[in-house]
């Protein structure tokens, strides 16, 4: 894995994590888009997984998040910059077609991203989101994304992890919540763990404006998956996406696979069995 920089349109310095495969396979890349409030490094175990097909990888980590900068007008931090500064990402990084997993927030951009530039969306996988957000997610979410955690060592932060995640991962190990603690904190100059993202990136819809939401990103859903395959994948056990919200999915066109993750909440990690055939049906398909 290398570091990749680029610029956004407006002047930000992002990051990326590019994994590079041994013998590339295929002209199409992979770009994969972290949640809300988390970074490049939850794709630790998927991007390598996903270089070794054969295909070039670069796990972003959205401005505002990781090492990316922190954006000094947060009503920027919104699916359509976001989309933005993944289309140039692949300008930068000579890529003219990819492919987008986007789990959470990262299906919305993905999303986006088709709508500003769809001939260079060759396929997409959406973790545990859709056009529909449940309202128990959304305000699980709401207790903690923003505000400060309640964390003085990395133990403590596995706890927090734990804390806010336990419901999504009822399998994890005391090493699973480690590991996820090292990856939603960094550690701050004098070693203690630090929230890993600007706490500005958090700003909720009002509860009039989610109707219309819907309404939108069905109709960005229906474009993404017009002639062009899409997996939709759905934690059994989500607060964010509703089974009926994935058989809906589902029936919007024959390019949509589905599959169900057990004992999973929001969101899948991608190295469960099922994700991976899953994956490489999609990447077969491309």
């Amino acid at each position: 894995m290398q570091d990749f920089f680029w610029r956004s349109h407006d002047g930000l310095t992002l990051h990326a994590a590019d994994y590079q495969p041994d013998s590339a396979t295929s002209d199409v890349a992979i770009i994969c888009i972290p949640g809300l409030t988390r970074n490049c490094r939850d794709f630790s175990d998927f991007a390598p997984w996903a270089a070794s097909l054969g295909h070039r990888v670069l796990a972003a980590s959205l401005r505002g998040r990781g090492k990316s900068d922190r954006d000094p007008k947060p009503k920027r931090y919104r699916p359509a910059t976001y989309a933005r500064d993944m289309i140039s990402l692949m300008d930068a990084a000579g890529i003219d077609r990819a492919v987008f997993i986007g789990t959470s927030l990262g299906g919305l951009v993905t999303m986006e991203v088709a709508r500003m530039a769809s001939d260079r969306v060759a396929g997409a996988a959406l973790n545990d989101i859709g056009p529909n957000v449940d309202r128990a997610g959304i305000a699980r979410i709401a207790t903690y994304a923003g505000t400060a955690a309640p964390v003085s060592d990395w133990q403590s932060a596995a706890t927090h992890c734990k804390h806010i995640n336990g419901i999504a991962f009822p399998d994890f190990t005391d090493e699973d919540w480690q590991r996820l603690a090292r990856w939603t904190f960094r550690e701050g100059p004098d070693g203690k763990p630090k929230i890993d993202y600007d706490p500005a990136i958090f700003r909720p819809a009002p509860a009039w404006a989610l109707p219309i939401m819907e309404w939108v990103l069905w109709r960005r859903f229906r474009h993404l998956a017009k002639g062009r395959p899409v997996l939709a994948l759905r934690g059994e056990i989500s607060d964010i996406l509703a089974a009926d919200t994935l058989k809906a999915m589902a029936a919007t066109s024959d390019t949509v696979r589905t599959v169900e993750v057990p004992r999973v909440g929001h969101a899948p990690v991608l190295s469960e069995p099922e994700v991976k055939a899953a994956f490489q049906a999609l990447m077969a398909s491309v």
